[in-house]
């Protein structure tokens, strides 16, 4: 089985700046990560995106505004809402996928922001709210996929 890890943490210190590299995060329930400008918000709190999309468009870690980039799990965006994530000491409840947006693509400079979307279309990560804290999640720290449970 593929072991999935975290490769890089970034915190969003405020709107349009560049994400700052951190080796430990705190996460609040209900919300996101301690320290990011998206901490308050309760959908739309942590972002985690899979190492190979920033590979394979030549980006490196937080140049998709994500906080949390993993690697060995390609389909972290499709992954089903409800999905648990175990990051560390943090768990994430899955709530859908990040849709690509135009901006990002200006705020990287890339030429042509529409075609750098579509790009992204299904490969932007998946959107998540902290449930659980048990400690803090770090570089390097497994990342376990529990599937939802079936509620009847």
């Amino acid at each position: 089985p593929v072991t999935v890890r975290v490769a890089s943490l970034q915190l969003h210190r405020e709107k349009c700046a560049p994400p700052t590299p951190v080796d430990t995060v705190a996460g609040r329930i209900g919300g996101g990560i301690d320290g990011d400008s998206h901490v308050r918000k309760t959908t739309r709190s942590v972002l985690v995106v899979d190492r190979s999309t920033l590979d394979d468009l030549g980006l490196k870690p937080g140049d998709l505004r994500e906080q949390i980039t993993i690697e060995g799990l390609r389909n972290v965006t499709t992954l089903e809402p409800g999905t648990l994530l175990r990051v560390g000491g943090i768990t994430l409840r899955v709530n859908g996928p990040c849709e690509p947006c135009t901006h990002i693509g200006g705020m990287l400079e890339v030429e042509d922001p529409d075609v750098f979307r579509r790009s992204l279309v299904g490969r932007r990560g998946a959107v998540c709210t902290v449930v659980e804290v048990t400690s803090v999640a770090r570089v390097g720290d497994r990342v376990e996929v529990i599937s939802p449970v079936a509620t009847t």
